[in-house]
């Protein structure tokens, strides 16, 4: 049973949903025993089930295979508590209002932690009018590279793309007070409040 999915992890969503094992057989077309033996660990589901389970009983299939929930605990959206996600296979940058189970070009992607600004990885900051002009000094090579600058307020989250051979640098309407983003495609990403 503890090939792909464990019992107790069927059990316990089921009994949160105040579901019969009847119901949730009903619900996938198995038979109640069908159910019985996946919870006892005498059976599990087949593969093909795993789409059907993880909606009958309302989580996601990540959810379902390792037993731990994904809460998002950022339900007031304050957006300085976002998490920036990035794909090392195609680059994609993703954002999130907080947790969340993210994958790109068939992986999983962990949240990225900032680091504070170090001496490769600074964050100089002009305001210029109504904007902050943000440059980094920096390698721009197609190996060593910053691949985007964000500003992240309260309300709003606005990111930048770079591209090896450009230049380092994006201006962001000021909205208030928050987080500069830079990420560098070899040492991660690095921050600084303004």
């Amino acid at each position: 049973m503890d090939a792909y999915l464990t019992g107790g992890t069927i059990k316990a969503l089921r009994e949160q949903k105040k579901m019969t094992q009847a119901e949730l057989a009903g619900q996938l077309c198995v038979s109640d025993k069908a159910v019985s033996k996946w919870e006892t660990g005498k059976g599990f589901p087949d593969i093909a089930l795993l789409d059907s389970l993880a909606a009958a009983l309302q989580v996601s299939i990540t959810e379902l295979l390792t037993g731990a929930p994904v809460v998002n605990r950022n339900v007031a959206c304050n957006l300085t508590r976002s998490k920036l996600y990035v794909c090392p296979v195609c680059g994609n940058v993703i954002h999130a209002t907080g947790d969340a189970m993210v994958s790109c070009c068939g992986i999983t992607l962990p949240a990225l932690e900032a680091e504070a600004e170090d001496e490769g990885h600074v964050l100089r900051c002009e305001r210029i009018e109504d904007e902050y002009y943000v440059t980094v000094e920096h390698d721009m090579t197609k190996q060593h590279y910053i691949s985007f600058l964000a500003f992240v307020t309260a309300d709003r989250v606005a990111c930048k793309k770079l591209y090896p051979e450009g230049n380092a640098e994006a201006r962001f309407f000021i909205r208030g007070h928050g987080m500069l983003y830079g990420y560098c495609n070899r040492h991660g990403l690095f921050a600084r409040r303004v």
